[in-house]
């Protein structure tokens, strides 16, 4: 039995059935998607193991349909990290369980559970935050720092953050400031839609479409690997104050590399200090990290008792258990 990183997270189960997860184009035994952010699912359409809501998110955000199915062998648990995320729990038929993680927060917040540690013997963790220095505040003191300088500017507010995750809070947030307005674009209220059917609830955001920005206005935008020139355009134009929101604010470089006038800390993702609690509660027999701080995550679990390995991509053959 092998787990290995190529195109996903593969784990190969003793009857030589083969499980990969959050492949770009899955052509394994079965496969599996954590949850709709663009980085775990799929190139085009298909047929996965996941929730129901990562199936319509996932439909809604990418070319294809992305059909839900099960497995038996296959036990999905609220990762807490975006509406619908799954960690995937692997019976093999041998007895051992595996735990691919996916993307997980261990902090319930808005909507969300956060993740409860399953009884497993090996275990394979995201290290997105995997790195001594990432820890974040609690996360209602975060959001009560957010409401109360949403409350405490005048003027019009751009809040930058992803289109899935983070949009959708953000739009609570500013309805629980009392902003006059809530406004989108459109690719971010084509993933509400999907949220409020399935969670019964409901995002205040109306289009954009753009609309002349208020004083008391907040206009929730997707935040992209570079600032596009309209949005700094539209800022100037009505003199709006714009704020990033992610686990990297800890950092004061990414207010100045975001070239934004405020950041705040607001997280889908455990920190530094949650991934190791998370581990250390779990105990497995085998630790397999994988996406952002691998290596140092892996040495931090190693010196305090863990057997952990940190997967590379492309490598062949990652152990025997």
């Amino acid at each position: 039995m092998t787990v290995q990183y190529r195109d996903g997270i593969e784990i190969e189960l003793s009857d030589g059935t083969r499980v990969v997860c959050d492949a770009d184009e899955p052509d394994e035994d079965v496969a599996v998607v954590s949850h709709a952010h663009g980085d775990h699912l799929p190139a085009t359409g298909t047929t996965a193991v996941c929730s129901p809501l990562t199936a319509a998110v996932g439909t809604a955000r990418m070319d294809g349909q992305l059909q839900a199915t099960s497995d038996p062998r296959i036990n999905l648990r609220p990762a807490g990290h975006v509406a619908g995320s799954r960690a995937t729990v692997v019976e093999d038929p041998d007895s051992t369980r595996y735990c691919y993680t996916g993307d997980i927060s261990t902090r319930s917040r808005a909507y969300l559970d956060g993740f409860e540690p399953p009884d497993v013997d090996v275990l394979i963790v995201e290290a997105t935050y995997g790195e001594p220095g990432y820890e974040f505040p609690p996360h209602e003191q975060v959001a009560g720092e957010i409401v109360d300088w949403l409350a405490e500017t005048g003027a019009p507010v751009l809040l930058l953050g992803y289109a899935f995750g983070r949009a959708q809070k953000l739009q609570l947030l500013a309805e629980r400031a009392g902003r006059d307005r809530v406004l989108t674009t459109d690719g971010v209220l084509r993933v509400n839609d999907p949220i409020e059917s399935a969670l019964e609830i409901t995002f205040p955001a109306e289009p954009f479409d753009d609309t002349d920005l208020r004083p008391g206005d907040a206009l929730v935008l997707p935040m992209t690997s570079g600032r596009i020139d309209w949005i700094d355009r539209l800022a100037d134009e009505a003199g709006a104050v714009t704020a990033g929101f992610s686990g990297w604010a800890v950092e004061s470089s990414f207010k100045f590399r975001g070239d934004f006038d405020v950041t705040f800390p607001l997280s889908d993702h455990c920190d530094f200090t949650e991934l190791l609690a998370l581990v250390d509660e779990v105990d497995p027999d085998r630790v397999y990290t994988q996406h952002g701080a691998a290596t140092t995550l892996a040495t931090e679990l190693t010196a305090r008792g863990h057997d952990a390995t940190a997967l590379k991509q492309g490598q062949t053959s990652l152990g025997q258990f």
